[in-house]
């Protein structure tokens, strides 16, 4: 059986690119995903203005800052068992990583919840 040719290879990959946008467009994510995304972008919102509150203490900072997080591992450990919930979460994973949020414990629940869903 022959390798598997730079050509070959990206010939899928073009062909990959195309379709699985296509089947992702018509399944959205669960209500349950949704709902763990708005939870947790109110609290970071929260937790963004209690840090930048002059006035805040260190108590009110270390609230904000665990309700926050609970609530980024609740999507990290949310089973994502369709493709739409795999694309949501990830993308909205993605944004919260590139804000500089997501630690490597969270990262590491995300893995487990992800090596439980169906693939």
């Amino acid at each position: 059986m022959p390798g598997v040719t730079r050509r070959t290879f990206l010939a899928f990959t073009a062909v990959a690119s195309v379709v699985e946008p296509t089947f992702a467009e018509g399944e959205g994510s669960s209500r349950e995903l949704q709902a763990l995304i708005a939870t947790h972008g109110t609290a970071y919102e929260a937790l963004h203005r209690v840090v930048h509150r002059a006035d805040s203490s260190w108590h009110d900072r270390k609230s904000a800052d665990r309700i926050e997080e609970e609530a980024l591992l609740a999507i990290c450990s949310h089973p994502a068992t369709s493709r739409g919930d795999r694309r949501a979460k990830a993308e909205y994973l993605l944004a919260v990583e590139a804000r500089g949020r997501i630690m490597e414990c969270k990262m590491a629940c995300m893995s487990s919840s992800r090596s439980s869903s169906p693939t």
